[in-house]
């Protein structure tokens, strides 16, 4: 098996999906160059393992997957490198090719947004993962909607749902009643937001000094993650009047590790939220800041999660509806592990073919001829799938020192970028606003 990853949080959900499809199997990880590609602690962090890992180009992936031969390649991407991956493929085994991967793909957590968008840019794979039957149903009807095939749409569930029920603790056994906020890099993505959520934090710390209040933060200053983070929580915190009480504290960590200790889950619409639900751990979704789209918590309708800050310091639990938990693929009756038996099946069905047939995105030449071009230049390749730099004739093999120079101007640029994105970019925008 083979799984292609743009962040840390998507190669958490590939490789931990390949070995759901395919357990015991060897896995080659193949980390997708560009501003998000995880750094080696985030990777150990993630905790997953592979056999082989290498930081790649498109091109590069699509010639190594066109030279190995693998039986299922995960496309653990955003939906535009979805895409452009698909179409390198579909040219790096060509129209006749006897024998070729499954390609697999789908989401990391909770689609709220551009669910067309996304959807038709991963449509093309053999299999496209929906982790509910909420998402299967929608994610067929967006194919059927542009008359394309949906026989492609699985459903499963997220493959880092894990973990047994626990009890709650009321704070009488051996450690605290322990709250976690759950931040997010990019929701909300205000500074006036953002400082808000981490206010009312140490607010609800201070007021209750007998429980643990922990900010759960997926990224150190610097590292980047699925999406941007322009304001980390990190240095916010340095702005709190009087800084964080003795019982409040920021944390890193396996998101597992963090909820074996939790008792109360906060966020705004973290995918961590449904792991806390699958744990039977009690999920507050933030309504201070409104229900509204942009910030992902209207996913949570019917959900019971839905409350405020206010109602929370005050004591409320949320209770979770058991009809909307299972329609989103979290604390059902039947085992997590089943919860894979379809694409397995799916994905053994499809490996048995005798004539597999040419890969067959929606978007073509033909369909999105003013938007696919566009995407697939982005990740190096032409409109006919074609990689946009040919690789290096034989026998010019690149030096050590070169590529240790190479790399290490790398990843001055992806520093670069960086402190840019989180340091320069904001105070441009404050002079703009004077």
């Amino acid at each position: 098996m083979a799984v292609l990853a743009d962040s840390d949080t998507r190669w958490k959900w590939g490789a931990l999906t390949a070995h759901r499809l395919a357990p015991g199997g060897a896995l080659d990880g193949f980390l997708l160059r560009g501003r998000a590609t995880p750094t080696v602690r985030q990777l150990a962090e993630v905790g997953v393992r592979a056999d082989a890992l290498r930081e790649v180009t498109g091109a590069e992936f699509t010639r190594a997957a066109g030279r190995e031969r693998y039986d299922v390649i995960v496309l653990a991407c955003v939906g535009g490198a979805v895409q452009a991956m698909l179409h390198g493929l579909a040219h790096a085994w060509g129209p006749a090719a006897t024998v070729r991967p499954v390609v697999v793909t789908g989401y990391v957590g909770v689609v709220y947004e551009k669910l067309a968008d996304g959807l038709l840019l991963r449509h093309g794979a053999d299999v496209v993962l929906a982790n509910s039957r909420h998402d299967a149903e929608r994610f067929r009807a967006v194919y059927e909607g542009v008359g394309a095939p949906s026989d492609s749409v699985t459903e499963c569930a997220l493959p880092f749902l894990e973990g047994g029920e626990r009890g709650r603790n009321e704070g009488a056994g051996p450690r605290p009643f322990t709250v976690v906020f759950a931040a997010q890099p990019s929701v909300p993505e205000s500074r006036a937001d953002r400082t808000y959520l981490l206010e009312r934090a140490v607010r609800h710390a201070r007021a209750h000094p007998g429980r643990d209040v922990l900010i759960k933060l997926r990224s150190k200053p610097g590292e980047h993650t699925t999406h941007i983070e322009e304001l980390p929580y990190q240095k916010l915190s340095r702005r709190v009047p009087g800084g964080l009480p003795p019982n409040c504290r920021l944390v890193y960590g396996h998101m597992g590790d963090v909820l074996d200790r939790t008792d109360l889950l906060v966020t705004v619409s973290s995918t961590a939220a449904l792991e806390a639900l699958h744990r039977n751990v009690p999920t507050a979704v933030l309504t201070d800041l409104g229900i509204r789209e942009a910030l992902g918590n209207h996913h949570f309708l019917g959900s019971g999660c839905l409350t405020s800050w206010d109602r929370l310091d005050a004591g409320h639990l949320p209770q979770a509806a058991p009809a909307w938990t299972a329609r989103q693929g979290v604390a059902t009756d039947r085992p997590h592990e089943r919860a894979f038996e379809a694409a397995r099946a799916r994905v053994a069905e499809l490996a048995r073919r005798a004539a597999p047939p040419p890969l067959a995105p929606y978007y073509t030449a033909e369909t999105a001829p003013g938007y696919l071009p566009g995407i697939l230049a982005r990740h190096g390749f032409d409109p006919e799938g074609r990689p946009l730099r040919e690789p290096a004739a034989p026998g010019r093999e690149e030096s050590a020192l070169r590529r240790a120079t190479r790399g290490a101007l790398r990843e001055a640029a992806r520093g670069a970028y960086r402190h840019g994105v989180q340091r320069v970019a904001p105070v441009i925008r404050r002079l703009g606003e004077l």
